[in-house]
């Protein structure tokens, strides 16, 4: 186990998300970064998908029962191991009864703790991710809450071989508060005035206070439509960027609903997912059009993580 000390402004757990449910409504969850929960899972000798923490703003305070490999990778805290400062993007081990703490964050906006072995909870629907909006996977649909116990799996790792090992400067996503997202655009970049995709693709938008794991709204150039604001429900993905009636941009992320009225200008491509994941309140975002066989390659080269890129 894993007791929950202090539970951070929001810590929940997250695995790479349930797939095949859309169609009932279910959308895939998982992390906002999953370019971080993957590294921190390679780093500790899990598979790239297994459950973790997905901490956000502030950091929680853990204490371990047993002797523990753990990597925090994503956005940048303070972290202490046993009352000694600690490296991020590094696999550190750590001595039962020591407290995993993470204090003041530096940049970004949520980190990925991952333990060797993972978090042992119950499979929901083929993920042990949580969705708060259904109020389940995870720890009973919710995030941790002091005085939680974390059930741990077996590690598949030699926790004394693997640590001290860390994720290499240039592999590590290129995180910004002012990033340039690529998009491909469309499905329905045909229903907005050459004007309105001049402006998508010119101007800067701010990130707004009404931004969460189900979507972030933006400010910024108004998008002009051709015609109506509305079209038939369609299904939505992580990334696709629906713009309403005021003209300004919503970027659907983990826990967004999986239909939606409002065309969809662009979709935002999985590889930079991560960049906009970790913006901030009043950060700012541009957008770049690439086509669909760039974002593939891209997609590819984020997913080229193996455990023989981490260096001791």
């Amino acid at each position: 186990m894993l007791a929950v000390i202090e539970s951070g402004f929001l810590t929940t757990i997250q695995d790479a998300g349930r797939f095949g449910w859309a169609r009932f409504g279910v959308p895939r969850s998982g992390p906002m970064d999953w370019v971080a929960l993957r590294a921190a899972n390679l780093l500790v000798g899990n598979l790239a998908d297994a459950a973790g923490l997905e901490i956000s703003l502030t950091g929680p305070v853990l204490r371990a029962d047993r002797e523990l490999l753990v990597a925090i990778c994503g956005a940048e805290f303070e972290v202490w191991v046993g009352g000694r400062p600690v490296p991020t993007w590094h696999a550190v081990y750590v001595r039962p009864g020591h407290e995993i703490r993470l204090g003041h964050r530096l940049s970004g906006a949520r980190a990925y703790l991952a333990v060797a072995g993972g978090m042992d909870v119950p499979m929901r629907l083929n993920s042990r991710s949580t969705y708060l909006p259904g109020h389940f996977g995870g720890l009973e649909g919710r995030g941790l809450q002091v005085g939680d116990h974390l059930p741990l799996g077996a590690p598949q790792a030699d926790l004394a071989v693997r640590a001290g090992q860390a994720w290499p400067r240039p592999a590590r996503p290129a995180y910004s508060p002012s990033p340039t997202v690529r998009v491909v655009m469309g499905p329905q970049d045909d229903q907005f005035a050459p004007e309105g995709l001049a402006a998508f693709l010119s101007s800067e938008y701010e990130v707004t206070r009404s931004s969460d794991r189900m979507g972030y709204r933006l400010s910024g150039a108004a998008i002009a439509h051709l015609g109506t604001a509305e079209i038939v429900s369609d299904g939505v993905v992580m990334g696709s960027v629906q713009v309403p009636g005021d003209g300004q941009p919503i970027v659907m992320m983990a826990d967004h609903q999986t239909t939606g009225g409002y065309p969809k200008i662009a979709t935002v491509i999985r590889a930079d997912v991560p960049l906009l994941a970790q913006c901030l309140l009043g950060d700012r975002v541009r957008f770049r059009a690439v086509s669909v066989a760039e974002a593939r390659a891209l997609l590819a080269d984020a997913f080229c993580f193996t455990a023989r890129e981490t260096q001791t």
